[in-house]
Formats: structure tokens, sequence, C-alpha cells
């Protein structure tokens, strides 16, 4: 028996809540409200984050886990298969699952893969719908596409939230304590997230090179951190390598006289900055591995995958 079984955690309510839901739904801008700083990229493209990524509330009621999952999605790469058992082992672990969806419009094909999946790996655990984005749809439109969701799975409760205007997001954070069970603090009180501040930094500049890159590009992208540091000036100093997978690719990350991996940088440093809250000093470079998301010992290097 370890020490957090002999503890009283009578009251406190503590646990795993799980943020399913397509790209774009706004799991990191909800995320990011909730802990009060930027720990998620955000980005309407999908595959931005490939790793679950922890967000630690702590309240003197609760101590909420967030965890910010990959969106599931088809793909024939060995990258692919890593990012899927992510969003899964996520779902497998959750005490709470919340089901994010878009409320402007009727459930599709990608979310009613997801409510399979949720079905198939998490069916007993408690799970919550959530119809974001309500500001941007008539009243009687959101109450028709409510029911379509509530169909898809056995949900608890739904609520109605707009993450971007804070309509409902507090009464949903109540709904989320109610719900979890009593238990310790998994974590110190001041930790808001399980991920690295380099790591994130990663998210960041992939999100900001899949907003300027289309088509195929952004998704052989792999952005590895290779220094990271805060230097006498107080200024963080960050040089990171955009791994592609073909020699054309390069070029088109590089751009015309260097101006889209100009780009990159300028809104990927500002990104840095506000997660940081320290001036930043960012320098990209460009290299080509080839085939490296079906390559083992590439994703094995870089922790991306779950084989031994």
């Amino acid at each position: 028996m370890n020490e957090l079984d002999t503890m009283n955690f009578e009251g406190f309510k503590s646990g795993y809540v799980a943020m399913i839901g397509k790209p774009n739904v706004g799991k990191s801008t909800l995320l990011n409200h909730y802990m009060g700083q930027k720990i998620a990229a955000v980005s309407y493209k999908p595959q931005t984050t490939r790793r679950r990524q922890l967000g630690i509330l702590t309240t003197d009621a609760a101590q909420v886990i967030f965890v910010d999952t990959p969106g599931l999605h088809a793909g024939a790469f060995k990258l692919s298969e890593f990012i899927n058992q992510e969003a899964r082992y996520a779902l497998m672990d959750a005490d709470l699952i919340l089901f994010i969806v878009d409320a402007s419009g009727p459930p599709d094909d990608e979310d009613r893969q997801l409510a399979q999946e949720v079905i198939e790996k998490a069916g007993q655990t408690k799970k919550l719908l959530v119809l974001n984005k309500i500001d941007l749809v008539a009243p009687e439109a959101i109450a028709q596409n409510e029911q379509l969701y509530v169909d898809l799975l056995d949900f608890v409760d739904q609520i109605r939230i707009s993450a971007v205007t804070e309509a409902g997001r507090e009464a949903l954070l109540a709904r989320i304590i109610q719900l979890l069970p009593e238990g310790p603090k998994y974590f110190p009180e001041d930790q808001v997230t399980g991920t690295y501040e380099r790591e994130i930094a990663e998210d960041l500049i992939r999100a900001a090179a899949l907003s300027f890159l289309h088509d195929e590009v952004p998704y052989g992208i792999y952005v590895r951190v290779d220094d990271y540091k805060t230097r006498e000036n107080d200024m963080l100093y960050v040089h990171a390598t955009l791994i592609v997978e073909r020699d054309s690719h390069k070029g088109i990350v590089i751009g015309k006289g260097g101006g889209m991996i100009k780009k990159i940088s300028t809104a990927a440093r500002q990104e840095i900055e506000e997660m940081s809250t320290q001036p930043v000093f960012l320098e990209l470079k460009v290299k080509v591995e080839k085939n490296w998301r079906n390559d083992p010992n590439f994703l094995s290097r870089y922790g991306l995958s779950h084989d031994a």
C-alpha cells in the first residue's frame, strides 16, 4: 500500500479528464483558458499535437488533470499508429471523458468514428457532452444539433459553452469537478503541465508551420528543439530543426529567398514568447530525413513509438 492509499481524501476530488474531439473544436483553447497560460498549441489543422498533454488545475476542492489528446485519424504511416494509440491510452486511463463538439453543425463521420472509439475503449467511463461554439449559431439550431450528438453516446450530461466568449466555461468546470471521484493530489499544487516547455515549443513551431504550409507537406514535418536556454540577458534562445521527408519539401519550407521559414519563425517566436513570458530569439533550420514517418529507428529515437 502506498502513501496515497493511507491518506484521507474525503471531500477532495481528483482525476484524469480526457478531452476528445475533432481538430478545431476548441480543445486547446479551452485547456489554455483553464490553465491561465498557453500550454497547448491552437491550430485548425490535424496532427498539431502528436502526444498526450496534461493540463493540471488545482483548486481548494479538486485537482483536475486534463488530458488533451491528439486527434484520431486515418493514416498508413507508423507515426499514425503512434498518434492514434496516444489518444486511445488517454481514453482507457480517464476518470471522465469530455466529448467536445462543434455545436454549429450536426455530427459527421469523424464524430461518429470518435464515438465508436469511446464505446470500444471506454464504454463504462462517465462521458460529458460539451457543445462548443454556441456563439456561432442560433439557439434553435443548437438544440437540433445537440439531440443528434446526444444520440451518439450514453452521456451523463451535456453543457453548452463558448471557449472564446467564456459562456458556460465555469459551469462546465463545476460539473467536471462534481463528476470526478474523491482522491488525492497527484501533482504539486503549482504544477500546471506534465510537459516540458521545450516540448510545448515544438508543438508551437509545428502549429506555425501548419498555418502557412498546405497539402501534404506539414504532416511530414517533425520539429526537433536542439537548444532551449535562457542566457545572461534574460532572453530565451531556441534553436530548432524542421525535419522533412523530401528534398522538394525542404525548398517549400524555406521558401523563395527564405520567405516561408521567416514567416514560420516570426509566428512561432510570438507564440513561444507568450508561453514563456520572456523575449525569445528563435533560429530554425531545415533537414531532410527521407520517409521518417515510417522509420522505426527515427520514431523510437524521438519517442514517437510505443515499441520497446
